[in-house]
């Protein structure tokens, strides 16, 4: 039996009952897996297709743009703003949210990405992603422009969530509210087919992922979660832990739903500054991680009840499999 279609996929769900995904969610979900084939394609080409490389400019972030940042950005845009689906859209590389044109119809709904994740990776090759988030647009919002307010939902509103990892295989890692699923890119026939799900992190594995080079930046409850665990069967847990880190947060979440464990990127501990986006990493990460039965926190509260205050808002992340997370949650409580 062939592995269905994303597009297969997406209309089972719309036909269910009480259904999560409308035509109009199936429609958007599948123009922005239509733009992430044709980022893709531009990533394959590399040096010979003058992607590489840095740009003269910096983001809202103060970050130095790279090529494919800009050009991911554009191709999402492009591709999102003309089909009727979208009120408006936002991203992590621009400081100001993206209204659609009036010379296209608008939709009901709000389009939030990080085009590139972990773009540093491109010039050496490594795996990238494209996250993103999708609201409903509030109701009030018919008959004019979105605001940026419009955006500042707490990631329980979301409606759809996901990320495409562009790697060895190319993949679509999916949820509409009723679990998470992978799709892998067939660049025979250019077509998305689900080749997993619905996924369910595996508990109990011993793996984390964290940035080592931010240890000065770390509380002590956690440099001594990462301590003891760095000492293995001679340290205080006596067992043995893996630790991976890829720059990349698409990479290293795909990972942890596929083979459990636990990512962490806490704030500051010097002056509580955060690295990751609430809107475009953090609030769609944690929906696809509770989808798959993980826990998603800063620390301490649950990242999907977080009240937004800004389009690009930081927060600190720890997500994955829930016994670790609460384990973390714990010491950071207990310090």
């Amino acid at each position: 039996m062939s592995k269905p279609t994303l597009s297969r996929f997406l209309i089972d769900q719309q036909r269910m009952p009480d259904s999560t995904c409308p035509a109009e969610l199936r429609l958007l979900i599948e123009t922005i897996a239509r733009a992430c084939k044709v980022i893709n394609h531009a990533i394959s080409k590399g040096a010979l297709g003058d992607v590489l490389g840095s740009l003269d400019s910096e983001n809202v972030q103060g970050e130095v743009q790279k090529k494919l940042d800009v050009i991911a950005n554009d191709l999402l845009l492009d591709a999102n703003e003309w089909g009727g689906h979208l009120a408006g859209m936002a991203s992590e590389e621009m400081e100001a949210i993206h209204p659609i044109p009036n010379r296209y119809p608008k939709g009901e709904y709000l389009l939030l990405f990080d085009p590139i994740d972990g773009s540093s990776n491109v010039d050496v090759d490594l795996s990238v992603g494209t996250i993103f988030s999708i609201l409903r647009a509030p109701e009030h919002t018919s008959g004019r422009d979105v605001e940026e307010g419009d955006f500042l939902q707490p990631g329980h509103c979301q409606v759809a969530a996901g990320y495409a990892i562009y790697g060895p295989q190319t993949l679509m890692v999916l949820t509409v509210g009723t679990g998470v699923y992978e799709f892998t890119l067939d660049a025979e026939i250019g077509s998305w087919r689900m080749t997993d799900g619905p996924l369910k992190i595996p508990t109990g594995r011993r793996e984390f992922a964290i940035n080592m080079a931010r240890r000065r930046q770390w509380s002590p409850a956690i440099s001594q979660y990462v301590e003891e665990r760095i000492l293995g069967a001679e340290g205080p847990l006596g067992v043995d832990y893996n630790m991976r880190w890829t720059a990349s947060m698409v990479a290293d979440v795909h990972r942890i739903l596929k083979r459990g464990g636990v990512f962490l990127y806490p704030e500051d501990h010097r002056n509580g500054k955060a690295k990751l986006r609430l809107l475009y990493e953090a609030n769609p990460m944690s929906m696809l991680i509770e989808q798959a039965g993980g826990a998603a926190t800063d620390g301490a509260n649950r990242i999907l009840d977080a009240e937004p205050v800004g389009l690009h808002q930081r927060i600190g992340v720890v997500l994955g499999d829930p016994q670790e997370v609460a384990i973390v949650s714990g010491q950071l409580a207990d310090a």
